[in-house]
């Protein structure tokens, strides 16, 4: 495998969070040679779509995805609310030009114990908003996540959930697979060639530290961790994916509390050696 080299990562703005509202992390991420950025929706909203776009254009930078949309289940039912917030998900991926709109679908409803009903729900759910996805030319990507999830952010658990919803939906619907979230899962490089490079539409990387302090907020810089990075990379290069390398840390205690330009370089060094 070639080297990941600067323009083929993407700053998933999560990473920067606490340190750059959007327009300092696009700023910083074209400063550093970076080949895009994946922004998510409220600092988006903040710093307005339009003029995002125009930042980004300006800056020569792609847009790995736009995170996120989905939580279905939030409300406990499909309602206008829920699926109103997910056609404006879409627009604001389609300003920005967004390879994908990331899906975080949602856990069991409020006060449920009923995990087939919240799936049932979220792919209903993921159904109506890939109507309308196709008619405005947005692709959606499911994320499965970790099953330490399940309940309060994403029912879909696995790749082969994810794809198996695919297959139901038809067209324009793929994943986005975040190495955090799959790299335990005995199946993943079946599901990955199964996945295939249209239906391969993000990739996160990040690492799993031992011991994991925090559900959320304790995800490690490549390399700092147990994932073997490069068998997973490999794995989706050798299906066609072609994408930019989308680097996605939460880490309250450790990369959030650095210099968010230290970040980048370290992230630089790592995508070179470590994945």
């Amino acid at each position: 495998m070639e080297t990941i080299t600067p323009e083929r990562l993407s700053l998933n703005t999560a990473t920067t969070r606490p340190q750059w509202t959007l327009d300092k992390a696009i700023d910083g991420a074209a400063r550093h040679g970076f080949g895009g950025v994946s922004p998510w929706r409220d600092q988006l909203q903040a710093l307005g779509a339009e003029k995002a776009a125009r930042q980004l254009r300006e800056a020569g930078l792609g847009v790995s995805g736009l995170c996120r949309g989905g939580w279905y289940t939030a409300e406990g039912a499909l309602t206008d609310a829920v699926i109103d917030d997910n056609r404006r998900a879409v627009d604001e991926a389609a300003t920005i030009g967004a390879a994908c709109l990331v899906m975080v679908v949602g856990g069991l409803a409020p006060r449920s114990r009923d995990l087939a009903s919240a799936r049932a729900m979220i792919e209903e759910g993921l159904g109506k908003t890939l109507e309308y996805a196709r008619a405005v030319g947005v692709k959606i990507a499911i994320e499965p996540l970790h099953p330490m999830y399940a309940a309060d952010r994403a029912a879909v658990n696995t790749m082969a959930q994810a794809l198996d919803i695919c297959d139901r939906l038809g067209d324009g619907i793929g994943v986005a697979a975040d190495v955090y979230h799959i790299w335990w899962d005995p199946a993943v490089k079946e599901q990955i060639k199964r996945a295939g490079r249209d239906r391969l539409m993000a990739f996160h990387l990040c690492d799993w530290l031992v011991p994991t302090t925090d559900m959320l907020n304790d995800r490690g810089m490549m390399g700092d961790g147990v994932i073997d990075i490069p068998d997973l990379r490999q794995a989706v290069e050798a299906e066609g994916f072609a994408g930019l390398n989308e680097v996605e840390i939460f880490s309250a205690d450790n990369w959030w509390k650095r210099d968010p330009d230290e970040v980048l370089e370290v992230i630089i060094t790592r995508a070179a050696s470590s994945c």
